[in-house]
């Protein structure tokens, strides 16, 4: 059971929480992670370019010329695909890019990343992540504090509008619910920091 220490927005530590070995202890499972990732990255995919086929283009109606004798190449419309405002051959069309991964599979992928990031001692568990106002400076204050990286993933136990708002001015840094997790946040992350609230929560959800 993976234990590490707990420690305040200005870095000190105040005690330690140990992981559970189901959600941060496994052994990550890396071709279930892409796979995750894989449909996670196509989900965000407009799918909306589109071109005109010869069938969608205006004009091209008459025979530039006729047939033979003029010396030039028989052409039956000036909108076929080698003429310029042609229309494309195989002409991109509105689609969806998304796949489904099962339910199992998108849990197992969660956990071998918490249990990776845990694994590479990139998890920093802070025992309350609060602020009481508006105020980026604090954020990255703590941030320096516990010598996160450059990017990294705030996860808090519920949704807070100062946290958030605070840290979305830094770059490089993202916040998430304990419901709103995913995979390839955690493994883009440099470092994991989690409020010890949402640890609780992510091992009774996950469990």
């Amino acid at each position: 059971m993976p234990n590490i220490a707990v420690v305040d927005m200005e870095g000190k530590q105040v005690g330690t929480v140990d992981l559970s070995d189901s959600i941060f202890g496994i052994e990550p499972n890396a071709a279930v992670m892409h796979q995750v990732v894989l449909s996670y990255l196509a989900a965000q995919r407009q799918g909306t370019q589109s071109a005109l086929t010869r069938s969608e283009v205006s004009g091209g109606g008459r025979k530039p010329w006729r047939q033979k004798g003029t010396g030039r190449a028989r052409q039956g419309s000036t909108r076929a695909p080698q003429w310029t405002h042609g229309g494309i051959v195989f002409a991109p069309k509105p689609r969806d890019y998304r796949f489904t991964v099962n339910k199992k599979e998108r849990r197992l992928a969660l956990k071998s990343a918490l249990s990776a990031k845990a694994a590479e001692n990139e998890i920093i568990v802070v025992n309350a992540i609060t602020t009481d106002e508006y105020k980026t400076k604090k954020i990255v204050a703590m941030l320096k504090a516990i010598e996160a990286g450059k990017k990294t993933l705030i996860v808090l136990p519920e949704v807070d509008d100062k946290v958030i708002k605070s840290a979305n001015n830094i770059p490089g840094v993202k916040t998430a619910q304990v419901n709103t997790i995913n995979v390839y946040d955690i493994l883009n992350a440099d470092k994991l920091v989690i409020a010890q609230d949402a640890v609780s929560k992510i091992e009774e959800v996950y469990a």
